[in-house]
């Protein structure tokens, strides 16, 4: 009888969803950021109602926040693509360099976003999401 114990590798793909995961939350601490602490009085965060707070936001805050958004929007296919390009069976050493590659892309993404460069910002969006559907097709055989 076999009893080895089969443990799962977290592949560097996987670290990189998680990194991924937590981008949307940078940008949430980032729109925020310097207003901890101060009165609502002040224009001070307000925890009672993040939203409405966040929507009264402009200039880099506001923007901080959309690309908040567009991280969320984009955290699903780029799981999913991960997950699919596994399952496939997909080299392993490819899938880690292009997740990685992703994952540097949505950074540079947000700080575009940030900085108000709308241009250079759609095009490193459209490459990231090339790279996702490269992932996704990794494993297609």
């Amino acid at each position: 009888m076999n009893t080895t114990l089969h443990v799962a590798r977290f592949t560097v793909a996987y670290w990189c969803v998680l990194i991924a995961a937590l981008l949307p939350i940078a940008c949430a601490w980032l729109a925020k950021s310097g207003s901890f602490g101060k009165s609502l009085r002040e224009g001070g965060y307000d925890n009672r109602d993040p939203r409405a707070w966040l929507a009264r936001q402009a200039d880099w805050r506001a923007r901080a926040n959309a690309a908040q958004a567009n991280s969320f929007e984009a955290l699903s296919f780029f799981i999913g693509a991960v997950i699919i390009a596994h399952l496939l069976g997909a080299g392993q050493t490819l899938l880690d360099m292009l997740a990685l590659l992703y994952v540097m892309l949505r950074v540079f993404y947000i700080l575009m976003y940030v900085s108000d460069m709308p241009t250079v910002r759609s095009a490193v969006w459209a490459a990231a999401f090339l790279v996702n559907i490269a992932i996704l097709f990794l494993g297609y055989r």
